[in-house]
């Protein structure tokens, strides 16, 4: 590999590449994240889960984190500022067989942050450490952290928390270039990441935010330094682009994705869905999860509409099935209208 790609050690976790799949709230369910897995991320997430809920055994939350191997290597995401529950937590997600946890310090929703939870704990830095130690000290798994910029753009507190989870003994960070003020609005702004990349000694920092594709990575890398880059929305419809990234970084061009391969995406995760929700549940999904495959190309509505009014999940497969793949392709980049509301954690 060349000077951008190579694998990512976590304590005593060799990661095969340093291009990673972020944890998407509402998204990051049990067949996206088996679509994904076939293409060979360094390491995927599921989706978030909250401390409270999973110390209390609570069955939605442990259905959050089904997987199966071939998902591995697979990180889990904890959510919650009570260092009494980081231990306890942190080693139930141990004993699940996860490879890697992770403690979330930069979900901007408020039902998160009320609490302090979230990237409310951007406010608590110290609080950050203490419960990042707890979790160390409770598992041998490599534990780590993700955060923002700051809270706001006169709180900018990275590189001090980068020290911080550093001294705690967390093997990686990664750090978001928006603050909790900007939500997932305007560019995301990567200077500061090479701040944390500078003081840096033996933790791993992580860039994320606006990385779709191979040249957003590569600029990530060229304007932070960092050790790796995790892709969060671009993942959306697009399972392949670690494959898209790494070609771009290895080779300098960018690969042509074919129609082929969108429509056999496309119909693997329907698949998958089907294989583990119910009918219903399965053609609720297609809608929001046509959006994303369907997102790049231009005379798309037509279909997401007829996906829409479809009665069954087997009319709904026809009218992908059917649907010429060829022309979405040759069309890719052209604007559809289409909106998903999704939540990059």
């Amino acid at each position: 590999m060349n000077g951008y790609l190579s694998p990512l050690v976590l304590g005593k976790l060799t990661l095969p590449v340093n291009i990673f799949y972020a944890p998407l709230a509402g998204c990051s369910d049990y067949p996206f994240r088996k679509v994904n897995a076939s293409y060979k991320p360094g390491l995927l997430f599921c989706e978030m889960v909250k401390m409270d809920a999973l110390i209390r055994h609570d069955p939605n939350t442990y259905h959050l984190l089904d997987y199966d191997t071939s998902m591995h290597p697979i990180g889990a995401q904890l959510c919650g500022s009570k260092p009494e529950l980081a231990g306890p937590c942190a080693k139930i997600i141990e004993d699940l067989g996860f490879d890697v946890v992770d403690l979330n310090c930069g979900c901007p929703v408020d039902k998160v942050t009320k609490d302090g939870s979230g990237s409310g704990m951007l406010k608590t830095p110290q609080l950050i450490g203490e419960v990042l130690y707890q979790m160390i000290k409770a598992v041998k798994i490599p534990v780590t952290v993700k955060i923002r910029l700051g809270w706001d753009a006169e709180h900018i507190n990275a590189v001090e928390i980068t020290k911080i989870a550093e001294s705690a003994g967390a093997q990686a960070i990664t750090i978001h270039g928006r603050t909790r003020a900007q939500g997932y609005k305007g560019p995301a702004t990567w200077e500061p990441i090479r701040e944390c990349v500078n003081v840096a000694k033996t933790i791993k920092v992580i860039a994320n935010g606006d990385i779709i594709d191979g040249p957003s990575a590569k600029a990530a890398f060229d304007t932070t330094g960092c050790d790796g880059v995790l892709v969060a929305r671009g993942t959306m419809g697009k399972p392949w682009v670690v494959q898209e990234i790494i070609q771009y970084l290895s080779t300098g061009e960018a690969p042509l994705v074919s129609a082929q391969t969108l429509k056999e995406a496309f119909l693997k995760h329907m698949h998958m869905t089907l294989s583990y929700e119910n009918d219903k549940y399965a053609l609720i999904a297609m809608r929001r999860i046509g959006c994303w495959y369907l997102k790049e190309g231009r005379g798309t509505r037509a279909l997401r509409d007829s996906i829409n009014q479809a009665k069954t999940f087997s009319e709904a497969r026809a009218l992908i099935e059917n649907y010429d793949w060829n022309a979405l392709v040759e069309n890719m980049k052209e604007p559809t209208g289409c909106t998903t509301n999704i939540l990059s954690l």
